[in-house]
């Protein structure tokens, strides 16, 4: 089962269809949240800087369709860590890991620590 399905079926001038593809195309171009007016109501949609896209044309019986579609994930991707903050992490991991003691058993085991979430 779907969480949301948004269906809207109507005809349109050609005028209105590419009124209604530059909206998209918009939203598309300035990405994060966005709002699609379909004349009936207003669709909010987060739109991510990736996405996945399918183009079908089929002919026959004396008509054209066109589908586009774009797909992507509902959850919010994380920001991988840049080689700077990986860097400055292992520092602060260095700093804080407490100084090797015992006997030489102990030698050689390292003790990782990570730090906090925020």
């Amino acid at each position: 089962m779907k969480d949301l399905k948004f269906e809207q079926k109507r005809s349109l001038s050609r005028v209105e269809a590419a009124d209604q593809l530059s909206a998209l195309a918009d939203a598309l171009r300035e990405g994060g949240e966005a709002e699609l007016d379909f004349g009936s109501g207003t669709l909010s949609l987060r739109i991510p800087d990736d996405l996945h896209s399918e183009m079908e044309v089929e002919i026959g019986n004396g008509e054209i369709e066109l589908e586009i579609e774009f797909k992507w994930p509902t959850a919010r991707k994380r920001a991988a860590p840049s080689a700077t903050t990986a860097a400055a992490q292992e520092a602060v991991t260095r700093k804080s890991a407490p100084a090797k003691t015992g006997s030489g058993a102990d030698r050689g085991k390292s003790v990782k620590r990570t730090a906090a979430k925020k």
